[in-house]
């Protein structure tokens, strides 16, 4: 996949794709489907195929201090699209510039001049331009304005119905990872570097990985059956474990982490990158009177980890 970003203009071989337009945040199944179909008018015109995103976040452009809302970072969200099969990437920088466009200014001067954009896909729901001014009826008319093709991708509607991100986020929120699965394809993930800690975890006996969570979407704190992957490093591969989202209460107010502690390896992981996926919400977390306490409730933790991934698989 290439990857195109800021002003960057499309090399020969990216130039006149088939792009789906969107954040794309979390990438669930609704915009899958919007991505699957540029894929496939691309594939019938024989165009490469495409996906134009932002980074930021639009939302975090416009309330960078609102609380954390984002599903995935951009760097995860590359590899999702990677995973897809798309052929190119158009990165763009959300910033005062682009965003006092006007619509019709956007699709002149964004997708047409600069992507070189022959055909773009979105959503029904899709909004752009200067203060969300653009619809898709507005986009359309551009498209024949400024030479390139649109087409709206049909409501997605899965087995459970309309999925979105912030319907994934409330599922998290609450501790429903499974609904939150159902809606994604495939189980939450948060991702990030093994963070160095104040190493309580090892003394009593369960070294844990720490991965900030700044920035992402909080899910409900408690603790987890999860799998973890790691990404890079000499110990890169797939294990299980009990992970605890949260303040960890029992050694005073501390900024929330995720913490995971891997059956069965022993090992240096600091630095390295790891995705922790999260199965199955267990307890709540709280606050123990004595470390001791606190292990004898690890204990039964990672028991019930260990027969909940038992039953769960390996994948989604």
């Amino acid at each position: 996949m290439r990857i195109f970003r800021n002003n960057q203009r499309p090399r020969k071989i990216a130039r006149e794709s088939v792009a789906a337009i969107g954040n794309f945040d979390g990438l669930h199944l609704g915009h899958v489907s919007v991505i699957r179909l540029a894929q496939d008018i691309a594939k019938e015109g024989g165009k490469p195929s495409g996906v134009v995103t932002f980074e930021p976040h639009p939302r975090e452009f416009f309330a960078p201090a609102a609380p954390p809302f984002r599903l995935m970072s951009g760097e995860s969200r590359i590899a999702r699209i990677r995973d897809l099969g798309i052929d190119v990437l158009f990165e763009l920088t959300f910033n005062s510039e682009l965003s006092m466009l006007g619509a019709d200014e956007f699709a002149a001067s964004v997708l047409k001049e600069q992507l070189l954009l022959s055909h773009v896909v979105v959503g029904s729901d899709f909004r752009f331009g200067h203060r969300r001014s653009g619809d898709v009826k507005l986009l359309t008319a551009s498209g024949k304005r400024h030479g390139f093709e649109v087409t709206v991708a049909p409501e997605f509607g899965g087995q459970d119905g309309k999925c979105s991100s912030s319907a994934i986020r409330k599922a998290l929120s609450e501790g429903r990872t499974r609904d939150a699965a159902r809606m994604l394809g495939r189980r939450h993930s948060i991702e990030g570097r093994v963070e160095k800690g104040a190493q309580r975890g090892r003394k009593l006996g369960f070294p844990t990985l720490n991965i900030g969570i700044s920035g992402f979407h909080p899910p409900r704190f408690g603790v987890y059956a999860a799998f973890a992957d790691v990404r890079s490093g000499p110990h890169a591969g797939r294990y299980r474990g009990s992970a605890s989202i949260g303040i960890r209460p029992t050694f005073g107010r501390n900024k929330p982490i995720l913490e995971i502690f891997l059956f069965d390896f022993s090992g240096d992981l600091y630095g390295e990158r790891v995705s922790v996926e999260l199965v199955e919400f267990q307890r709540e977390e709280q606050r123990f009177e004595s470390a001791r306490k606190l292990v004898d409730q690890m204990q039964i933790d990672c028991a019930r980890s260990r027969a909940i991934l038992d039953s769960a698989g390996e994948s989604q």
